[in-house]
Parts: structure tokens; sequence; C-alpha cells
């Protein structure tokens, strides 16, 4: 039977101060008939208490807290969760690994003529009925929906959007960084008309500098959200990042910031006590 992992992280007299990284290798997704590895972090405190955690299910996982896993730059999280735990903003977070040659499948909830996909759905399923159910047996979580947010980046930010509004009695909230809201002819701004109302928080950004059709479709995104009842003070953060780039090393900057408030506040009403 397959285990968790301890992945080897910082030594020396500061260690304990940092998150702890774990894998389950080659885990089986009866949903896509595909196995894929699932890093979990642990926040600093975790191995000393008896602290239940909110948990961030996170996509493209090989990018997340490794140079040397990702293929395209890292988010440096573990600094970051290093940093925040200090502020008392702790989480587990979970790293789901892409497939590579399935990932534009998998994180597209549509199809799109020239660049296929549309296996969203059954990706939002496996994450619901088998990575969430392993995650909450396998470590101290808050497994309610008030403490259970996704978020990404590109498609994987797109798929994060989907995600909460497919399945709000899972996810309470959903971190879409420069998302693909072109993907399919912008087949998200249609489905947010399908009798969706505003529900858990969303944390939507771009940068200046991305590809022009990108900063538009995110603009109509938010234009969209907010027609729908999503505003600042009930459940959207929009962010413009002046100059910022489609990179992991960006979307791992405005994290940062993401992440407070994507952990705060009731998915309900989506007030919240912003830390940033």
């Amino acid at each position: 039977m397959t285990q968790w992992e301890s992945l080897s992280g910082p030594i020396g007299p500061d260690s304990g101060a940092w998150p702890k990284l774990h894998r389950y290798p080659k885990l089986r997704s009866e949903e896509l008939h595909n196995y894929r590895d699932i890093l979990v972090a642990t926040p600093p405190g975790y191995e000393t208490s008896d602290t239940h955690y909110p948990v961030v299910y996170m996509h493209d996982g090989q990018n997340l807290f490794d140079p040397t896993t990702s293929y395209a730059g890292d988010w440096s999280l573990l600094d970051t969760m290093r940093g925040l735990a200090r502020e008392g903003i702790e989480a587990i977070v979970a790293g789901v690994t892409n497939t590579g040659t399935f990932r534009r499948f998998e994180y597209s909830p549509f199809r799109d003529d020239r660049h296929g996909g549309g296996d969203g759905e059954l990706y939002v399923n496996f994450l619901v009925e088998t990575v969430k159910p392993l995650v909450d047996r396998s470590f101290r979580t808050k497994p309610d929906r008030a403490s259970t947010v996704t978020a990404g980046s590109s498609l994987g930010g797109l798929v994060s959007l989907y995600s909460l509004l497919c399945r709000p009695d899972v996810f309470g909230a959903a971190g879409a960084l420069s998302p693909s809201v072109w993907f399919a002819d912008e087949a998200i701004l249609d489905f947010l008309e399908s009798n969706r109302s505003p529900t858990g928080r969303i944390y939507l950004d771009v940068g200046t500098a991305e590809d022009q059709r990108l900063v538009d479709s995110v603009r109509r995104l938010r234009v969209r959200l907010e027609q729908l009842g999503w505003s600042p003070g009930r459940g959207l953060r929009y962010v413009e990042d002046a100059d910022g780039v489609h990179h992991e090393s960006a979307w791992g900057r405005r994290f940062e910031s993401a992440l407070p408030f994507l952990l705060s506040g009731d998915p309900e009403t989506g007030e919240w006590a912003d830390h940033a």
C-alpha cells in the first residue's frame, strides 16, 4: 500500500521554522484513469501542535515548492508559508501535480476547437472524490467548505474558478491567478451566467505585461463577476500587477498577499477580516 514519504527540508537550528513537505507517489485517479504525485506542505507549527488547519488545493504541484521539479520556475511556496506563519496565517497546501501531456485537457472545463480539452469536470471530481478524502484522512485538516480553498495559475486558475462554481458545497474560495479566460472563446463567462450567484471568495489577478488577449479577457471576467454580485467587500479581490509577466515567480510573489484573503472571512457572505 502506498504511503506518504517525507521529503528532505532545511537542516539546522532553524529547521523547525520551515514547513515540512510530504509526497504521496502515483495516486491513481479512477475519474481520469491515470496517476500522479500529490505534494503536501504542512505549516511550521504542525508537528508540535494538535491544531487542525485549512487546506489549499493547488494545481501544477511540481511548480510550487522546488525549482528542481519545476518545468518553468517555482512559486517558492515554502518561503511564503514560513513568512505567513510568523503572522499567524497557517494552512496546509496540497499540490496536485499535472500529468504533462494531458494538463490542457484536465484543466479546461470546456472544449476548445483549436486546443482541445474539456475534461475539467472529471478533474474536479478527482479533487473532490479522491484527493480531498486522502488529505483529510492523512493530516489534521479542517474539512468544511469555509476552510477549503482551490488555487492555480493560467489554465490552473481557470479550473480553480470552475471548481468553486461547480462545487460550492466543497470549496469556499478560489484563487485564479492569470486565468486562461480566453480558452474556448471565453466559455467561462457564459457559464457564469447559468444561474450563478455570489458564493465564496474569489481572488483574481493578471499582470499587465502578459499577452494582451489574456489581460483583456481577465478584465471582462472581473466585470462579469461584479455584474453578478461579487465585489470588493463581498467576496472579490482583483489585482492588476503592473509589468507582471506570465511566470511562476510572478504568481508566487502575488500569492503571498492572495493567500490571507483566501483563508479569511465567511464564504457565505464574502465578508472578511483582511490581513493584507
